[in-house]
């Protein structure tokens, strides 16, 4: 597995992750027993970075984690973990962000104490709270990386220039973004103010939420989905729509003998040394698909093919919903 550094001075991790947000039934059903065969394939794959968050399956993904390293002694220091806090609800029930060190360190006690770990390697501000400054969140997250409890920081869904800002209070080592061959908003920037602060670009979704796989969701499961059923891409016609459009795509992986998600993870990690890609899934088939991407060199022409079958701005509607894109910063 290939290996990368974390952030400008951090820990070598695996190139591929696991997206731990399908052990919470986010994609469909799913078992404890599937989560941790998926992790006792990542550890015979040299696959080290785990990615779960306090709000993935409300606990369950954590816990799934914890009890995973609970009866596997051992495995804890073999295992690169992150996760998030500042996605709640207010006094009304509807969904905020809170950025406050008060309720970043309980949640991330609350973590913890799910993991069953004394400290995690990486520890993201989920959503940023927009009337506090910045700044003001990079001390907080510093307090917590001071007290031992954190290894690294992590922002998720920010706009450049909050990057860079933040950076001028703490050491950033991730920026969490969607990314792939259908959504290449980063590309407009955030790539590019990662590598300049010394930061790691941290892929989710990099095989496009399976439209870039050879097992696209059927059409008839949408409505399962509650992600799904509303996400501009998933609706029709535009679902349709974005599976012809991958055809192409997955015609040219066949060409080449590989899964059409081992060809869409290769592809994001071609994008720079300092992206790291971290699929969900609940297959272990997938899994090593997945695997096969991460230790997959792609050629100048084999990029340049890819590129013109999937040129940029080619998906059919916008990646997230009204609704959904309530957080994520918007800065093109």
């Amino acid at each position: 597995m290939k290996l990368r550094t974390l952030g400008k001075n951090g820990p070598e991790i695996s190139a591929l992750g696991i997206g731990a947000m399908s052990f919470s039934e986010f994609y469909g059903p799913t078992t404890e027993e599937n989560s941790f065969a998926i992790l006792s394939a990542a550890l015979d794959a040299g696959v080290t970075h785990i990615d779960t968050a306090n709000v993935y399956g409300m606990g369950r993904s954590e816990r799934a984690i914890g009890q995973f390293l609970k009866d596997n002694p051992g495995t804890r220091e073999q295992f690169h973990i992150a996760t998030k806090a500042a996605i709640t609800k207010d006094e009304n029930g509807d969904r905020c962000f809170k950025n406050s060190l008060e309720h970043l360190e309980s949640e991330l006690d609350k973590s913890l104490e799910k993991l069953g770990v004394d400290c995690v390697d990486l520890f993201y501000v989920h959503r940023r709270q927009a009337d506090m400054p910045i700044e003001e969140v990079a001390g907080h997250m510093n307090v917590l990386k001071q007290k031992g409890k954190i290894k690294a920081i992590g922002l998720s869904e920010i706009a450049p220039y909050t990057l860079r800002r933040a950076a001028t209070e703490a050491q950033i080592d991730a920026v969490q973004n969607e990314y792939s061959l259908a959504t290449r908003l980063p590309e407009m920037g955030l790539i590019q103010a990662c590598a300049e602060v010394g930061a790691s670009l941290v892929a989710f979704s990099p095989v496009g939420r399976a439209l870039l796989t050879d097992d696209p969701i059927p059409l008839e499961r949408i409505p399962e989905l509650a992600f799904l059923k509303v996400n501009p891409r998933f609706i029709e016609p535009n679902y349709s729509l974005n599976l012809a459009a991958t055809d192409p795509l997955r015609a040219y992986a066949a060409e080449l003998g590989v899964p059409t998600a081992a060809l869409a993870i290769a592809w994001v990690l071609a994008q720079g040394e300092h992206i790291i890609a971290i699929p969900g899934t609940r297959s272990t088939g997938h899994f090593n698909e997945l695997v096969t991407g991460a230790n997959l060199d792609l050629t100048a022409e084999q990029l340049a093919k890819i590129e013109k079958i999937l040129p940029v701005g080619w998906a059919y509607g916008d990646r997230y919903s009204v609704g959904q894109n309530v957080g994520p910063e918007r800065y093109c």
